[in-house]
């Protein structure tokens, strides 16, 4: 992304364009594979064992090292047209297993690397045992089913790759592929929270002009995306706007704000303007201004307090121009090796925990170098997570990763449901943040977050949930005993949002979990697909709603791949209506048709037994029937561990995870496991790192 913003110069009035690049975060293709196959001839179809095969590779090669299939070229596109790398990538529904594909465009070196790491799922022993051959043709059951046709040429290449592998695994290893130089950070700017805030801390300001800004864009499951962070030009314009009436209330009332430094000697005292421009410069910038800098700002203050002969006035015309600079509106990298690093690493740390511009404990710290040390960050990332600030931030980041804006937003049928209102909604996001405040402040092991036996409810929920009103309001509520609920997914804040009007959606709770508890992402349906159920008519078979997707997606194949790995975990919860609340059965209505209605008929609706066995295609043993058992399934899961990190990493980076930080994510990953799974350990462990704050330690 490329943007330009006007930046008024009123000594010259002229207008000057300041630019700033910053990298789109690119799309992140997801990736399959884990099976394996057996090879039959074209012409008899009989089974022929892959050891043979190569037997028969071997004796036709003089050298045996020398693969007679061109992965790179033949095979891997073969593989990538089967739709492997859809599920087989570190945000796929096969991110667990240890067959990760290349990203979209990696180079042929990587993946020629890639083809000889495929290795580690060759049995060398016996070859026709391998994985690699056994899941893509299901031999072995594959979440994917069949990929590979028997007889066919994707079969016959495969197996000539995995007989090159068996005939010499030392010869395969090839030189090292050098790792590519790590990307910078792309450019971040202020968020709209952020904007308020540091306008608050910075003027005194509490107006929250950015409540007025264009809605920013979820990316990622976040608001705070460097890849939707462009300066359109409505923005620039909204800007420009705010920064004008920012800098006209700062004087509104004198200088209660205490902004000047000094008392001015009249219109043009240039000693107090530059005074003035290196300390409210210094702090709207996040770092001492240069030379430059500070005469531009200084000259540009007098020249407009002469214009007016007002000194006040010039420091709103300063304001006004600091306000619209690139330096303040974005957190801009620092050269390398630059004492200003430590500044960067400061407003960086600040950002992240408190969502506004350094207070002056660490602005010390920077200004003093203790910022380019790990123990330095780390005694300041420790300080700012025990502030206010930072539950106020992490409660931003709780209601982005839950979705609360879904859930606020949700419809549903009045008459149906009429215990449903705008203030259960309300109580139901209370209700979960409560449950994210308990385990993360409390320094609780945060895999309760799925498994816990409580919750936090009030009288608005007790309703809806058949439970006794709690002694006090949103207090901590054990469950009763043998109850289905339990964790996030007994939670109407999950229930409910994803439910339609008037039914339950499994497609949309098993997406749900697969996006936001394993971090793995399912293809969209094609365009135009009608994805509402058919009506059920007088004189046909009353069926749940489980029972028609199940007609309904097992007849189009091109339906089922996707669905078959999303809807048996919503089916799972069925037993929970649109609004999360318990029924034994699913009562169906069946309309008349037109004719029928000319006839006489009413509508009927019969009360249908609920199937509500589920599974997570992929994650071992994790067949449940309640949100209670869904949520021991993920607790114990790994893949939803480290899911948890990959949403940290995402809202603190402002981008997707990429092969590059995997290092990082596995090293906060452990520290998190070790720490008994606390998120202020875990965001410690991101946010105390080279990667995050883009220095390199002193110590």
């Amino acid at each position: 992304m490329v943007w330009t913003m006007p930046w008024l110069d009123r000594r010259a009035g002229t207008v000057r364009s300041l630019g700033a690049a910053g990298t789109a975060g690119g799309e992140h293709l997801r990736a399959w594979f884990g099976a394996a196959w057996v090879v039959a001839t074209a012409r008899t179809r009989l089974w022929v064992p892959v050891a043979a095969i190569a037997a028969v590779l071997a004796v036709a090669l003089p050298l045996r090292s020398q693969p007679t299939v061109d992965f790179v070229g033949d095979l891997y596109p073969r593989l990538r047209s089967h739709n492997c790398p859809a599920c087989h990538n570190a945000s796929g529904v096969a991110s667990g297993t240890r067959l990760h594909f290349p990203v979209e465009g990696a180079s042929p070196a990587a993946v020629a690397a890639f083809g000889r790491s495929l290795e580690s799922l060759v049995d060398q022993t016996d070859a026709d045992q391998s994985v690699l051959l056994l899941k893509p043709t299901n031999r072995i059951p594959h979440t994917g089913g069949a990929l590979i046709e028997a007889g066919s040429e994707d079969e016959r290449l495969l197996a000539a790759w995995i007989a090159y592998l068996t005939s010499d695994p030392a010869s395969q290893e090839g030189p090292a592929a050098s790792a590519p130089p790590r990307a910078a950070e792309p450019l971040r700017r202020l968020t709209h929270v952020q904007y308020d805030n540091t306008v608050r801390d910075l003027l005194g300001d509490r107006t929250r002009p950015a409540r007025r800004f264009p809605a920013e864009d979820f990316v990622n499951g976040y608001t705070n995306q460097a890849s939707a962070q462009a300066i359109t030009p409505v923005l620039a314009e909204t800007y420009s706007r705010a920064a004008e009436q920012l800098a006209e209330n700062a004087f509104r009332f004198g200088d209660e704000n205490e902004l000047l430094p000094c008392d001015p000697e009249g219109a043009t005292d240039r000693g107090c303007a530059e005074a003035f421009v290196r300390r409210f410069g210094g702090r709207a910038f996040r770092r001492p201004l240069s030379e430059s800098e500070a005469g531009a700002f200084t000259d540009l203050l007098v020249e407009a307090a002469a214009a007016e002969s007002d000194f006040t006035a010039g420091a709103e015309v300063a304001i006004e121009a600091f306000l619209q600079a690139p330096q303040f509106l974005f957190l801009l990298p620092q050269p390398a090796g630059s004492p200003l690093e430590s500044y960067e690493a400061a407003y960086r740390l600040s950002y992240a925990l408190w969502n506004t511009m350094p207070d002056r404990p660490l602005s010390a710290a920077a200004a003093e170098g203790r910022m380019l040390s790990r123990h330095g960050v780390e005694e300041q990332a420790r300080r700012l997570l025990a502030g206010a600030a930072a539950r106020e931030t992490l409660d931003g980041f709780f209601a982005q990763w839950m979705r609360f804006d879904r859930l606020l937003n949700a419809v549903k049928d009045r008459n149906r449901f009429r215990e449903y209102s705008g203030e259960v909604a309300e109580s139901m996001a209370e209700e979960s943040r409560r449950l994210f405040r308990h385990l993360v402040w409390g320094d609780l092991d945060f895999r309760e977050f799925f498994a816990a036996d409580y919750t936090f409810v009030d009288d608005f929920l007790t309703r809806v949930y058949a439970m006794p009103d709690p002694a006090t309001a949103f207090g901590k509520t054990a469950y009763p005993l043998g109850a289905a609920r339990g964790g996030i997914l007994g939670h109407g804040t999950f229930l409910s949002q994803t439910g339609k009007p008037l039914q339950t959606s499994p497609t949309e709770r098993g997406l749900f979990v697969r996006e936001h508890f394993l971090c793995q992402t399912i293809p969209p349906p094609p365009p135009g697909v009608d994805a509402s159920l058919p009506p059920l008519t007088i004189g046909a078979r009353p069926m749940t709603v489980r029972e028609m997707m199940e007609g309904l997606h097992a007849s189009d194949a091109a339906c089922a791949s996707c669905h078959k790995l999303v809807d048996p975990i919503g089916y799972g919860f069925e037993h929970f209506n649109t609004i999360g609340a318990y029924r034994e059965t699913e009562p169906v209505r069946v309309e008349p048709t037109p004719q029928q209605e000319r006839q006489g008929l009413k509508a009927e609706t019969h009360e249908l037994a609920i199937d509500s066995a589920g599974y997570i295609a992929g994650i071992e043993d994790s067949a449940f029937r309640t949100p209670r058992e869904a949520g021991l399934v993920l607790a114990a899961s790994e893949v939803c561990h480290k899911c948890i990190v990959k949403q940290f990493f995402r809202y603190l980076f402002g981008r997707h995870e990429t092969a590059d930080d995997e290092v990082l994510i596995d090293r906060a990953y452990n520290q998190f496991k070790d720490s008994g799974f606390l998120i202020r350990e875990l965001l410690v462990a991101l946010l105390v790192s080279e990667e995050y704050l883009q220095v390199e330690w002193s110590d």
